[in-house]
C-alpha cells in the first residue's frame, strides 16, 4: 500500500466533500457506505475498491479522476 498516495487521495476526498458542505453521517445516509468507513479513507486508514470509489464520487455529485486529481498538492 503506497502510504503518500493513500494521504493525498484522502485530503483530497476530505477537501471535496467539505466543499459540497457534506457529513461522513451524509454517505451513510445516500448509498449505505458507513461514516466508519468514510473516516478511515479521509484518515488513510484503508483502500478503497473501484465500485466504493464510484459511490463516493456519486455521492459528491463528482467524476472519480476528480477524486484522484491531487498532482498539485
Amino acid at each position: 500500500m503506497d502510504k503518500e498516495f493513500l494521504q493525498k487521495f484522502a485530503n483530497n476526498l476530505k477537501k471535496i466533500r467539505k466543499q459540497k458542505n457534506l457529513k461522513q453521517d451524509d454517505f451513510l445516509a445516500i448509498n449505505g457506505i458507513s461514516r466508519s468507513m468514510i473516516a478511515m479513507v479521509e484518515t488513510a486508514k484503508t483502500d478503497i475498491t473501484l465500485s466504493k470509489l464510484k459511490i463516493i464520487a456519486d455521492v459528491l455529485n463528482v467524476e472519480p479522476k476528480d477524486l484522484l486529481d491531487f498532482d498539485e498538492e
